[in-house]
Formats: C-alpha cells, structure tokens, sequence
C-alpha cells in the first residue's frame, strides 16, 4: 500500500549499536535454540496513524467512504441551487429594493433611457429562515473545501487556489460568510458614525441581501457528480462504461448550460422588463436551439452580453463534448458494447469465439443454427478479437438478424472480455479456428489456448470446439463436442475414390434442409435431388417411437426393412441404454429393445410427422394388368407443417424396356430365352437364422486367397497380415484393423521414382501393379494424410480391391511420417507438385483412376476474397484436358469458387444452373450450391461445408460420432461400415429401390442408405430440336472411323461403379459387353435416322452442321496436347504405351467418364452427364443402369465371432460382394 514501517529492536544497547554487517553475521554464527523468540517487532503503515492520513484516507482514498463524502458534496451543491430557485420565486420586486434593513425603494424600467439602474441587480430580498440556511450550507462547503485543499496539498499552494472549482466556491461562500454580523440597528443601515464610535465590524449584515450567484454551483454539482460516479464504479469493482459517463457529462453540461443562461437572464432582466424564471427558460431553449422566435429578448446590455457569452461558451464546449461522445460511439460499435447480465439471466445465448470474422462463416453458422426451430429464441454473441469487418456490418443490420446477433470486439484470453459476453450463463461455446491463416499450426495454438481460457472461466459451459490439425486434437479432449478438419477431410477423400460422392452424401446430411430446393424447377431429377437433400439424420426412444414400437424383440434388419416399406423411413443404427457407443447396423443377431435409442434417416423428425394410411383403390386385377398400374400398397403420408410428400408418387416414371413385366404383379426376367426363373426376393426374417444367413467370413476367406496366388501373380506376392498400425502418427487416432505388411517396408522403397538396393523400379509401369493408382497432391505430408491411408487399407477391403496409393508431395516428408505409413502395402510417395507435367507423369497419372487434389496451405489466403483457389482450378482444368479419362476431386477453400469447375462459357446449361442457384439463395436456402454439377457429382468439395457438423451437434450430439462411424475414422465393436455396389444390368429385376432394400436386408444384411445416379442430359433448352437432330445426324457422319464406337454409350443413360477403376474395367474394352447401352443407342440412332430436316428452317439447319463441322477441328488441339504428352514422357524415358489419345479411347474408356459426371466439352458442346446423390429415396423409385447404391455394411468381425460354419460352404451361398474379385461390389 506503499506505506512505511519501522523496527523494534529489544537487544541490549551494546549489541545494537554494533555494526549491522558484524550484528548479521554474529547472528548467523549463534545455534539455534526453539525458546529463542523474534527480537525485532515490524510495524507497517505507520505513517498512516497520523491524524493528516488518516483524514486523507478517509475522504480521499478509501473509495467507499469517499463515494459517501462526494455523495454529500453533491447534495450540498443541489441544495444551494434548489433554496436559490425558491428565493426568486419567493421574491417580490414591486414591495422595493435595497440593503438589509434600508428603505426600500421601487424602480421601473425606462426603455427610452440609455442609463441602467443597477439596484435591482445588487440587491435582492431574502426571508430570514432562507438566508440562514444559506449561511449554514455555504459555511459546510466552504469548511470542506478548505479541508480538501490540505489534504491534497503537495507543494504548490497555487495550483489549488486557481483551480475554477475554488474559485466557484469562493464565489459562492465567502459572500454569505460576509453577512454574518451585528443584528444591532446601528449595523442594519450604512449612515456616517460619528468619529467616536468603533469601526463598523468585517462581517457587514446589511450586505445580507446582496446578490449572490449561488446558481453557479450547478456546475460545482456536476463536477461532484462525475467524481461520484468514477468512486461508485471504483467502489464496485466494475470498469465504467465510457459511453456512459460521455453521455451523462453532455447531459449535465446541457442542463448546467440552459441553468446558468435561465437565471442568469431572468436576474439581470430585473433592471430590464423583469421576465419571471419560467419566461428566461423559455427563451435559453429557444436560443440554444437555434430557433430564435424573437417574442422574447433581452433589452439591457448587460443580459445581451450574458447572452453572447453563454453561447460562445455553448459554441466551444458542445463541440468537443460532441466529439468525444460520437468517437466513443464509433468505438463502441467497432468493440460491440456489453451484453447484459440481465438479459444473459433472463434470455438464452451462446457465444460465438472466432480470431476473424468472414461473411461466409457468420452466413453459415447463423443459416445453420437458426434453421433448428426450437433455437429461434436464442442470441449468438460473437467475440472477435477484429474490427468488424463492413461485409459482417451490413448483415448484422438486417433486421433479421440485428434484433438476434451480438458483435463484441474482444479476446476470449481476457476475462474482462469473457463477462462482458456473459460467458459464464451461456447455453454454449462454439470456438473456430481461422483456416485460412498460412500457418495453421498456429492458428490451432491460439484455438487451444481459447478453449482452455473459456474452461476456466466458465467450467459449466459446454464446449464445441474446431480443430485444424490431428496432432493438436488431444489438448482439447476436455470439450464436449470436437472436430478435427484434417482427419473428416482426408477420410471423405479417400472414400470419394471407392464410394463416389461420399463427400456430397455427408454434406447433405449434416445441413438442415426441408426438402424444399428444386420443387420449382422443370427438371425431374432437381426437384427428386432437391427433395432427397432434405433427409437428415434424426433419433428416437424406440419405446416411444410410432416408426419402430411395433418391431420390439424383432431384428433390427426386419425393424429396418419395415419401417422403410411402410413409413419411408431408414433405421441406419442404434444405441443400447446400458451402453454409450452408437452402432450403425448392428446386423440380424441383434433384437430390438424399448429402452434403445434409435438413429433413423427421413425428411422430418417423428415428432413434426403425421401418419396417415390411406388404401388403394380396389379394382379388377386385369385392370391394373392391362393398365400397366402398380399393385396397392400402403402408402405413408409424411407430413411436414403444410407440405405433405407422398412417397408412392416421387417416384421415377417406370421405362417400357424388357424384362420389368408391366403387369400387376412382378414379372422376374429370363436367362437366355430358357425360360429358367431366377430366384426370388426372400422375406426378412423377424430373428436371425443361422442356417439362411450365411455372413461373409472376410478373415478366413481372403487368407485362403492370399495363401494360393493365382498363376498371373507368380511367386512374387507378398503375404498380407490384418493387425493394427503399429506407429500412429499423432496421438488421439482411433485404432483401425487393416491390411499391414508382414515387415515394415525400408524407407527407400516407398520412394516411387527412385530405385534402391532392395528393388530398381523407377516408374509406376515397372511395379506391374494389377489395380489403378490413387494419387494424392498435397503440400505437405501431415498427420492428417494418414486417414487417407486407413480407410483404403481397412480390414474388410479385400486384398485385390486394394488399389497402391501415391503422394506427391511438395516438399519431402519427414521420417516420423515414414514411420507411420511404411507398415501399409503399396503406400509409395514422390516429390513433385500438380503443376508439373514431369512430375504427374513420373507418378503415373496415366495408370491412375483417381486423383485427389488437397487444397494447400501456403495458397489458402490470398489478398482478393475468393482468389486463394484461382491457382487449383487452373491446374486441374489442365489435368482435365491433358488426361480427359481421369477422375479427379478437387477440394477449394471457397465453396462459391466450385461454379469454375469445369467452366464452359456457352454452355446454356451451366448458365441455367446458375441461374437455379441464385434463385435458391434468394429463398433463403441453405444448400444453394448443391445444384452445381461438380458438387452433386462428387467432384468438388470444401471443408467448410462441414462446419455445420459441429453446429448442428448442438442440437444432435450424435451426429458428429456417426459422421465418423461413416468415414471410418472411428472403429466401434460391432458396428458397420460405409460400402457402395454398383446395380448391373442383370439385376434390373428388382426394379425398385423397395426391393431392393428388400433383398439385400434378407441376404446380406446390408442396409442401403442411398443412390449415386447417372444421367445424360443430351441438347440445350435452348435449340430447336430438329437443328438437334440434324447436328447429331452430321456428327455422326463427319467424325470418321476413329470416333463410331465412341458415340454409340455416350447417349446412353449411365452410372458409376463403386470407383472409377470399377467403371472403367468392369465391362471390358468391347461395346458388346455393354448389351444394354448399344441396344438403346442403336434405337435413338434409328429414330433420328428417319427424321428429316424442316425446309423452313433449313438456312439455320446449315449453319449449324457447318458449326459442328468446326468443332472436329478441335481434335487438332487433342492431338496436339497428346503429343506434349507423349514427348514428355520419352524425353523423361517412360513408356508411352500406356498413354491413350482422346480420339482412341475405347467404349469403356468413354463411359468411364461419362459415369464420372464429367461434361464432354471435346466431343460434344451441347451434351452434359450429370450424376447426383438421392439420398434414402422412396421405395418404389426405380433402379436404373448402373446405379451405385451405398450401403452400411454390418461389421465382419460380429458375424464371424458368431458364425460357427465352414467359410467354404458360408461363402457358396452368400452375395458376390464378398469375392474380392468384385471390388466392394455386390452383384445380386
């Protein structure tokens, strides 16, 4: 407290007067004894027991006390101008003016006569009682004045007397003091005393009617306020509000100002036209404002002076206090002020921590949150450590969200800042990290350090919490909800290469839609992609489900096949009272409990839903035959608010060809013309049955494979063993079984393009390997690239599914990465960036099926918004045109850039799309983008599109540990995993996705969660469709022998395999394996063949073809690019045998990409195909060719813990999707 403190000393007299040096040492050198008590007694503060600091303390620096004191002041002040108000209301000028006991004398104004009769201004009459308790208050505040000048005295006397506040006093008290005095006639009145009598005393009574100006304390009480309010908030502990002492310092200069100016007039006019106080306010308002009426004026000079003076000193003095108060405004919203602790008691709000604010992210998190009906009523409160930006300024003014959204400037490491957003009463705390910093190691750091901050501010708060970097994940294991950015995105990249559009599946699953996108739209497949983008994932209490109460003690297979064939609804998992993992299709053996919880895929939760069952009608069976209706089915009638879906009438127009049977009952197709019947769908069995489901046992069965290669792989294969990665790279990751090397593999084989001492292959053909590459462009080799790995060597991927995996890398990885990754078969890694054609071709682009391009860090941020992806795009439009047989996902840091995704300026239906999409942004979608061809097939993706992951794990805390189940990041016991089949042409007599479901729930076990689907859009809307016609005709004829067994699949309608080596393969290199295809190319070419052209249009007709005509010319660019190509790779000594032109690709090369949703700009201008994601469509949509149907796949490990059978005869019986021959495909 910076106070003194003296010592005590008890010692004899000799030993202290000793020198303190020999005195220390002479103690140190004395044993020590436990009775030797302390000799020195230490008083502190001891200059604070004089009688001058204890008053100073008092009325000085103890703040509660001083607070009391100025409070007095203060009312003192008020006091004085109060009694002074009374006094000229009590006064009357027409009984006479003049001295304490004098003659009083009348005087009236003379406006002709320039003399001033000052009487009336000197003298005023005050009663007795008024003026006592006038001398009284003035002699308290003058006593306290002069104790506050000694108390704060510190050297300069003169800096206290010239103080104005002094001054004002002195003004203010000395005068009163003054006029107390003799009460004696002889003093009451001025006359000559004769020379004899003593000198008339210092304190004169008869200046007791003297005018004081005792309204001038108005300012002395303000200036008492301030100080008040500075001790009141010193006293509670609580930092002022700026704003607030700004805005009471203008009010109270105002008020003091129209004050001064009201009595000062009204006191001078009594020498004038006498106005009474209420006219003299009357006319300071009207000036001040700056009206001016002129019904009143002043008419001597001395009140005209006043008058100038008052407002020179209003001119000055507003200004500046104008000033300060619009500055502190300005600063105010920059910072956002304060959010209230009553409103914090009394409303509900969660906190919003980010380092910057993007109007993207603020767009996507409030669309995200708000989209919940039951947290309409809840405020977000954003602390932003940023100004904020003018972009986020003029969203926070829109009404809806102005009354909704609180801005606060401020850190989340100061607690200053944490209570100002009342941190403590929120519902939750949503931390963000900023990706788009270059070194996002850092930004996790600073991610790390807000979390901890909030959990020791607020411990009861819940925290959601975003990582970047895996490695960083387990500093905030503590919070409740947490996701890691690396780990989801390179697990949905990887998946994406086996199980296409796995990232636009988990996409529309995470955002909140209802289904309402597309309805407008003319197109069929928009408003059937639109309406399935509303199904998200829901749960319930079986025991108070409608959907699933029915199936207690049943399988949860049947529970799943019965609920999707009466309600529309798909059971995808569920989660056991007793236990807390959550399960995704726990298989047949497991029963139905009412206590379990369990996780349904609809458009609507159970609880917005009403049921009702309505009958077809009943007609004659050769009516429906002949009609070529549908049998009666129950139907359910979901309804959402006043939007009804029916699920029997979504679906997709059944097609006329062969094999469907257009009859009333199902018609199952024929083998060759035999006759022969393939079996049917059997039934879904209430409880497993050992003896009919029959589990594929994946251990044992690919061991058996592996252990008898086959002759084409010789003796050089290496075994394979299933166990758990023996180095994880960071700490956190969850364990996963896969496909290991018996010994890890020395760090110089997982060079690709340098041999070494163990092996001499320097190119991707030397290796020979048997399936397509998968390679990977990154910048760096993170922690995170090692889910890219895992879930692609998993243990339920059979061993010839394994495709080998490239990264190329920017810059070379370190040896702890190595240590993670070199236990895995076929991982090899290359230095060399995607914006190197030497580097592409020394990977093997050219044996590769799949490229993955990772968004780098170093390009994340650019100085333009949404410039950080130009460089990507551009590089993959090259790869696109140099390599047009290649699959390629791309990942952006915008999702707006995904529109440049193969751009085509004319095309008119892109212009289309784009149009759909600003129309859906405008209705207020949440999913505006999804129409965009790149994203609905898969092709593109942005990881700020999971964001809402964690926003919506607000309201659904499950759906963050399903979203992992589903990418494989998470491996619980028992629960299944994420898989696609691809639906051939011999299965197409399932007919619908009802039956479908069907078939694989009583054979597999398989639960079938939606639909990748495929479709050429051939022509623009725009053209007249016999100049269509023609160009196809003149296409057809002009392009020669090198392109006739092109165009035949590409009007076909397509879909994908289960990856881009399933498409390209499975069908072989001949168009005759595609039966199906050709038959229906060959009838499109026949109905255009007998068409003719119209005469009336035959100028234009021929100016189309001659347009097509130079389109071949084209192929000159093609061949040009392949020759680049080819020289590369000679000049780099590759074999070019492997690299294909455009103009040779075979049939299956074609369709390969048509089914990878690619546009065929170099073929054809006007021709799109387009593939999109439905997810759980309703069951009697029909199953078109090659469709790709994704599946949860019940865990290998549960069946075979429970299966005693032989794996031989287990196998015999069971679904082709276990032969590893079929790449996770199940040909039914």
């Amino acid at each position: 407290m910076g106070g003194s403190f003296q010592f005590h000393c008890e010692q004899s007299p000799s030993t202290c007067r000793e020198p303190s040096r020999h005195r220390g040492r002479q103690l140190l050198s004395l044993p020590y004894s436990p009775w030797r008590k302390p000799r020195v007694q230490v008083e502190f503060y001891v200059n604070e027991n004089t009688f001058k600091e204890r008053l100073k303390l008092f009325f000085i620096k103890n703040q509660r006390s001083s607070l009391r004191i100025r409070l007095f002041n203060f009312s003192l002040k008020l006091l004085t101008c109060l009694l002074y108000i009374v006094r000229v209301l009590l006064e009357d000028p027409a009984l006479g003016i003049g001295c304490w006991g004098c003659p009083k004398h009348n005087y009236t104004f003379n406006g002709s006569s320039s003399e001033i009769n000052w009487a009336p201004i000197l003298w005023v009459e005050r009663k007795m009682a008024l003026w006592m308790t006038q001398v009284i208050v003035a002699i308290i505040s003058f006593l306290e004045t002069m104790l506050l000048i000694y108390l704060s005295y510190k050297g300069n006397i003169w800096e206290q007397i010239f103080r104005v506040s002094f001054i004002l006093e002195m003004i203010t008290t000395l005068p009163f003091i003054i006029t107390v005095g003799d009460q004696s006639p002889r003093a009451r009145c001025p006359s000559p005393q004769p020379p004899d009598r003593p000198p008339p005393q210092i304190f004169w009574p008869p200046l007791r009617n003297l005018f004081i100006p005792v309204f001038l304390n108005c300012w002395l009480a303000k200036h008492a306020l301030e100080n008040m309010i500075n001790d009141f908030h010193r006293a509670i502990l609580r930092t002022q509000s700026a704003m607030f002492n700004q805005v009471l310092i203008l009010f109270c200069t105002l008020l003091c100002l129209v004050f001064t100016g009201t009595c000062g007039i009204q006191h001078l006019e009594r020498a004038g036209e006498n106005l009474s106080l209420l006219t003299s306010f009357y006319f300071c308002i009207v000036t001040f404002s700056t009206v001016g009426y002129g019904d009143v004026t002043p008419k001597i000079w001395p009140s005209q002076l006043l008058v100038v003076i008052m407002i020179c000193v209003a001119l000055v003095v507003l200004p500046l206090q104008f000033e300060e108060l619009v500055y502190l405004w300005m600063e105010r919203q920059k910072s956002g002020g304060n959010y209230s602790r009553h409103r914090a008691q009394t409303e509900r709000h969660v906190v919003l921590c980010v380092s910057s604010l993007k109007v993207d992210l603020l767009m996507d998190f409030l669309n995200e949150f708000y989209a919940h009906p039951r947290l309409q009523d809840y405020y977000v409160v954003i602390l932003c450590p940023t100004e904020m930006d003018i972009q986020v300024r003029r969203v926070l003014q829109i009404p809806l969200w102005s009354q909704r959204v609180i801005y606060l400037q401020g850190s989340a490491l100061k607690d200053q800042d944490l209570m100002r957003a009342k941190m403590d009463n929120g519902e939750a705390c949503f931390i963000l990290s900023s990706r788009n910093e270059v070194d996002r190691t850092a930004a996790d750091h600073q991610t790390i350090l807000r979390a901890w901050a909030v959990k020791d501010f607020a411990p009861n708060c819940p925290l959601y919490v975003q990582i970047l970097k895996p490695e960083n994940k387990f500093h905030v294991k503590f919070a409740d909800h947490v996701v890691c950015e690396e780990e989801c995105k390179f697990a949905m990249l990887a998946l994406n290469c086996i199980c296409p559009a796995t990232s636009t599946l988990i996409t529309l699953l995470v955002h909140t839609s209802r289904g309402q996108e597309g309805q407008e739209s003319p197109e069929q497949w928009q408003r059937m992609y639109g309406r399935c983008s509303g199904n998200e994932v829901y749960h319930i209490r079986m025991g108070d489900s409608k959907f699933f109460r029915e199936y207690e003690g049943k399988s949860f297979t049947y529970a799943a096949f019965h609920a999707h064939k009466k309600y529309g609804v798909c059971l995808m998992g569920l989660k056991r009272e007793e236990d807390e993992s959550i399960l995704l299709n726990p298989g047949p053996r497991h029963t139905l409990a009412a206590s379990d919880t369990c996780f349904y895929i609809n458009i609507t939760k159970e609880e917005h839903s009403a049921l009702t069952f309505a009958q077809a009608e009943k007609r004659p069976r050769g009516a429906l035959a002949g009609r070529g209706l549908r049998p009666p089915v129950h139907r359910a009638i979901a309804s959402v608010g006043t939007v009804a879906m029916d699920l029997q009438n979504t679906e997709f127009q059944p097609s006329q060809s062969g094999g469907g049977g257009g009859g009333g009952k199902l018609t199952l197709p024929t083998e060759n013309g035999s006759g022969s019947r393939r079996p049917s769908i059997a039934p879904v069995l209430e409880l497993a049955d050992s003896s009919a489901l029959l589990p594929c046992d994946l251990l044992s069965d690919q061991s058996e494979d592996e252990a008898t290669p086959s002759e084409e792989e010789g003796l050089s294969v290496v075994e394979y063993v299933k166990g758990y990665p023996p180095n994880s790279p960071y700490i956190g990751s969850s364990p996963t079984l896969c496909h290991l090397l018996p010994v890890k593999a020395p760090f110089c084989c997982l060079r690709l393009d340098k041999g070494c001492k163990h092996n001499s292959h320097e190119d991707a053909k030397a290796y020979g390997f048997k399936n397509k590459l998968i390679i990977v462009s990154a910048e760096t080799a993170g922690n995170g690239l090692y889910n890219f790995i895992v879930p692609l060597r998993a243990y339920y991927r059979s061993r010839k599914e394994l495709n080998p995996i490239v990264l190329l890398l920017d810059n070379k990885p370190d040896h702890h990465f190595l240590e993670a990754i070199c236990c895995f078969p076929m991982v090899y890694y290359m230095e060399g960036s995607v914006d190197n054609l030497d580097s592409l071709l020394q990977c093997g682009i050219i044996y590769a099926d799949n490229l993955v391009v990772v968004d780098k860090e170093s390009t994340m941020s650019a100085e333009e918004d949404y410039m950080a992806d130009a460089k990507t795009i551009v590089n993959v439009q090259t790869m696109f045109r140099l390599f047009p047989s290649l699959s390629i996902t791309t990942e952006l840091t915008h999702p707006s850039n995904m529109r440049f995704m193969q751009f085509r300026a004319k095309d008119s239906y892109s212009l289309a799309l784009s149009k759909l999409e600003k129309r859906e942004r405008e209705n207020g979608s949440n999913l505006a983008f999804m129409f965009r061809l790149p994203f609905a097939a898969g092709r593109v993706f942005s990881i700020s599109m999971l964001d809402t992951l964690l926003y919506q794990s607000f309201v659904k805390d499950y759906m963050i540990t399903i979203t992992r189940l589903l990418l494989g990041l998470d491996t619980t016991p028992g629960s299944g995993y994420l898989c696609a089949m691809k639906i051939g042409e011999d299965d197409l007599w399932i007919r619908t996705y009802g039956r479908l479901f069907q078939k694989l729930c009583s054979s597999s076990a398989e639960i079938p969660v939606g639909i990748y689907r495929t479709e050429c859009h051939v022509f623009s809307t725009s053209e007249p469709h016999e100049l269509r016609a023609q160009s196809q005709i003149s296409v057809n004829v002009e392009d020669g022998e090198d392109t006739r067994e092109v165009k035949g699949p590409w009007h076909a309608r397509a879909g994908t395999g289960t990856g881009s080596t399933h498409g390209r393969h499975a069908g072989g290199g001949d168009p005759a394996q595609h039966p199906l295809l050709r038959r229906k190319s060959l009838q499109w070419a026949r109905r255009l063949s007998r068409r003719g052209p119209k005469h009336a249009g035959k100028a234009v007709a021929t100016e189309w073809i001659s347009q097509q005509r130079l389109s071949l010319f084209r192929r000159s660019e093609r061949q040009e690019l392949s020759e680049l190509v080819k020289n590369r790779m000679k000049h780099l000594g590759l074999p070019t045998t492997g690299y294909e032109d455009v103009a040779n690709l075979t049939a299956s090369d074609v369709m390969n990409r048509v089914n990878l949703g690619y546009l065929q700009d170099e073929m054809n201008d006007h021709q799109n195909t387009f593939s999109y994601v439905l997810i759980n469509p309703p069951p009697d949509t029909r199953l078109e060719p090659n469709d790709i149907v994704y599946l949860i796949r019940s865990d290998p490990l549960a069946h075979v813990a429970g299966s005693t059978q032989n794996p031989k005869s287990s196998c015999s019986n069971k679904l082709s999707s276990c032969n590893p021959e079929t790449r996770d495909e199940t040909q039914l």
